[in-house]
């Protein structure tokens, strides 16, 4: 990734100390770079036409307020969803405002979304997240609208995900899905599934789980060839293995 005043500072300083000055540039820029949040030549664009930088959790509210909106008008359901996407993330009460002033800009649909997602491209696992959040909210008031639908397949394409890979996500939210998902799963099931011992450290408990959720996770599929029916069994995997850590965890206690 090519931050833009790293390198700017770099040229700037070779440009006047040859080596030791493009070094020093370099990490003044790193550092100008790191307190803006520039990611990139778009962002730096947008920084300078005035344009504020969103934090993640904005963009994930932007997106959720355009889609509350997209069929015609805002229901309770979506209000709700909302609210329990805040309680997910456990967010403060700073960011819970902001996160309420980002959902209603995304109603309002002025927000250029498209540089955002590119940066979050970069982060599969928090990509991931986001378009989990928007099936969540779409799925609130118990049907999938056309232009809702479409909206997630246009940002998970700008998210680098596949239109099979982002459909196949839709399949967990869905009303009998959840039905299935409320019978969690018991406590030696859910040991079972991550290949761990009852008397495990939590480390070693975390470590099956992230290496078995590389392992199994549908980015593995991504310019494979992989079929829809593959997407949606690593989708499927991956979510047992979701709720498998979460039941250990209450479980443990850690």
């Amino acid at each position: 990734m090519l931050w833009p005043s790293t390198v700017i500072g770099a040229g700037a300083g070779f440009v006047v100390a040859s080596i030791p000055g493009a070094l020093l540039g370099a990490l003044l820029g790193q550092a100008m770079d790191r307190r803006l949040q520039l990611h990139s030549w778009a962002h730096l664009r947008e920084r300078l036409g005035g344009q504020a930088v969103l934090r993640d959790d904005e963009v994930l509210f932007v997106l959720l307020g355009r889609l509350a909106k997209s069929e015609g008008r805002v229901l309770d359901g979506h209000i709700q969803q909302a609210r329990q996407e805040m309680q997910r993330l456990e967010m403060s009460e700073p960011a819970r405002l902001r996160a309420i002033a980002a959902f209603n800009r995304g109603k309002n649909g002025g927000e250029r979304l498209k540089t955002h997602l590119r940066r979050l491209k970069q982060q599969p696992h928090a990509a991931e997240g986001l378009l989990r959040a928007c099936w969540r909210m779409v799925w609130a008031d118990g049907r999938v609208g056309r232009h809702e639908r479409e909206l997630i397949l246009q940002w998970g394409q700008q998210l680098g995900w596949s239109t099979a890979k982002v459909q196949a996500l839709a399949s967990d939210y869905e009303p009998h899905r959840a039905a299935l998902d409320a019978q969690v799963i018991s406590y030696p099931d859910a040991l079972r599934l991550l290949g761990v011992q009852v008397e495990a450290e939590p480390a070693q408990i975390k470590q099956a789980y992230r290496r078995l959720l590389s392992r199994h996770h549908p980015d593995k599929l991504v310019g494979s060839g992989a079929s829809p029916a593959q997407v949606r069994d690593a989708t499927e995997r991956t979510r047992e293995l979701h709720q498998a850590y979460s039941v250990i965890r209450k479980r443990r206690g850690f």
